[in-house]
């Protein structure tokens, strides 16, 4: 793993050239005092609240998921997981800061839509959000939206200035969730050849390297996905994690050559987006 402390100045100025680009974990959704599950952990706790788990499935989100989706209906889940981010997420000082930016590609990995009230206003902007296959009737691996949150041909990405990713999908404009560790199936079948990616998203991150913030990667499926995101990417990505990272975050940040701060997020973000907006 590569330490180093490096200037903020120095990010923004990657940043404001476009090689480093944001991906935002659930991390970022907890700065703004959301009561919105903002935690794989509180999903889970919210999941076991609304229907009764076998014991192998409590606290894991993903079993949870996957046993409401086999015993109550996929229907039955994803009004579950509507519910649980039902309450708007509103936009923290860094989701202002990103839509002032408007960087060529966002990676944001919660269900939440605080960074779609962010860009409210702009244009030349849109979202391509995952779609859970194991949706009866679902045959695409993604579905795209434009900045009035109207469902748009993927291809129309390639006039937006700015894209937003959704690759686990979002409560709005329509709920898309993959959550289930069917869901999980489907894509990680397919990962490893780009297949679930957009080809927008490959196009776009081939001139930077990722900044990750409020991410946690104790999990092989987040690891797996951000590994397969920064996949022929433009490389030297950044990590922003708060102290205590479990070893297996460790391990992995290494094997992607990211440079750590291990600095409190909030700390970190109130820097950052007081240096963008300056």
């Amino acid at each position: 793993m590569l330490e180093f402390s490096p200037s903020v100045s120095g990010i923004i100025a990657r940043l404001r050239g476009g090689t480093l680009l944001p991906y935002l974990g659930p991390g970022v959704a907890a700065l703004s005092g959301t009561s919105v599950p903002t935690s794989y952990e509180e999903l889970a706790a919210w999941l076991g609240a609304k229907v009764a788990l076998p014991k192998r499935a409590r606290g894991n989100a993903w079993a949870a998921a996957q046993y409401i989706e086999s015993a109550r209906h996929r229907a039955t889940l994803d009004a579950i997981m509507a519910g649980a981010f039902a309450i708007a997420v509103p936009p923290t000082v860094l989701h202002q800061a990103i839509a002032a930016l408007s960087p060529a590609l966002v990676v944001d990995t919660w269900y939440d839509s605080a960074l779609r009230t962010a860009f409210a206003g702009k244009t030349g902007w849109g979202e391509i959000h995952a779609a859970p296959r194991g949706r009866p009737g679902e045959f695409r691996w993604y579905r795209a939206y434009d900045a009035e949150g109207a469902e748009c041909p993927v291809s129309y990405a390639s006039h937006w200035k700015t894209l937003i990713y959704k690759p686990h999908g979002c409560v709005a404009p329509e709920p898309n969730f993959l959550v289930s560790d069917a869901d999980y199936v489907e894509v990680l079948t397919e990962i490893d050849i780009q297949t679930p990616i957009p080809d927008a998203v490959q196009e776009r991150r081939v001139k930077g390297g990722f900044l990750f913030l409020g991410c946690r990667f104790h999990d092989q499926t987040l690891r797996s996905y951000a590994r397969q995101i920064a996949k022929r990417s433009g490389g030297n990505h950044v990590a922003v994690m708060e102290p205590g990272m479990a070893k297996n975050e460790q391990k992995f940040l290494s094997e992607v050559g990211a440079m750590v701060i291990e600095r409190p997020l909030s700390e970190f973000v109130e820097h950052l987006a007081s240096s963008l907006g300056g």
